[in-house]
């Protein structure tokens, strides 16, 4: 058996954070499981030696600062973080407010940040260490009425992208998860947040999108208990990848990207690399 990790997971009363914590729960495992409302998560998992409830809204640098200074003195250490908590506001981009953008990006994008950066210390201490972040299919294709959320996830991704090649040095290991439809409770009334129909010109494709949305929940195909049970093997790897592209739709949407971007580059290759100075090749000795 491996050794056992401590994992700090964020979101984890409710969705898939859930399934998260029970997967590296039953790998043998401790969890630090957080979240707004202690209660909530505590009701979720249930009793555990191994199982430390923290409370932590992601939002706040200050909880994310405690949560950590408690994982610490309860098991001395942290081996991985999963930056799982997440909203969705979705609408079209003139109908969703200022306000409901800045939601987003402070949930999905800004608060993994101030929880790595409560955790990043830490890590590089003992020279060791896995970060994983819950992005999502939007986080590689951008999809009509998910403006917010998709720029929070593709932010997510540039910036794990850019952190991996400065932590690794240290031993620590970053992973990039890109869902597709699981079926969790991202698309209910409680996680799910609609702009107000205020232009008319979106009217009619409004409607498709609703009803497009609303119908996905509970049907989704993705098993979130899988994915948790494929993120534990992910991260119990020696060289863990750093992206993951999880269920069969998304690994559709990133085929269909790569085939995408590669028509793109290829259209106008020639203008592309038409763009240099004319001296480009001889001036510095050719560098």
């Amino acid at each position: 058996m491996s050794k056992q990790k401590v994992w700090f997971i964020t979101g984890a009363g409710r969705g898939m954070g859930v399934d998260f914590v029970k997967a590296a729960l039953a790998a043998g495992n401790a969890v630090v499981a957080t979240g707004r409302d202690t209660a909530s998560v505590s009701k979720a998992l249930g009793p555990s030696d191994r199982l430390l409830v923290v409370k932590l809204d992601v939002t706040s640098r200050a909880d994310a600062e405690a949560a950590v200074r408690a994982a610490v003195e309860r098991f001395g250490h942290i081996d991985v973080l999963v930056n799982n908590a997440a909203s969705f506001h979705a609408g079209y981009f003139e109908e969703l407010t200022p306000d409901q953008f800045e939601r987003q990006l402070a949930t999905s994008l800004l608060g993994p940040m101030n929880v790595t950066r409560a955790v990043l210390p830490v890590m590089r201490k003992q020279r060791s260490g896995h970060l994983v972040a819950i992005s999502s299919s939007a986080g590689l294709v951008g999809f009509e009425f998910c403006t917010a959320y998709a720029a929070s996830k593709f932010g997510l991704e540039g910036w794990m992208e850019s952190l991996a090649p400065e932590v690794a040095p240290f031993g620590i290991a970053t992973t990039v998860v890109n869902p597709g439809f699981f079926r969790t409770e991202l698309l209910t009334e409680q996680s799910t947040n609609y702009a107000e129909a205020s232009i008319s010109d979106y009217d009619e494709r409004r409607i498709k999108q609703l009803e497009f949305w609303k119908s996905q929940n509970g049907k989704q195909g993705g098993d979130p208990a899988k994915l948790a049970r494929a993120l534990v093997t992910i991260v119990e790897q020696e060289h863990p990848p750093f992206r993951f592209v999880a269920g069969a739709d998304s690994m559709g949407t990133a085929e269909q990207k790569i085939a995408t971007l590669q028509q793109q580059v290829a259209s106008f290759r020639d203008l592309s690399t038409s763009l240099a100075f004319a001296d480009v090749g001889t001036r510095d000795g050719g560098i």
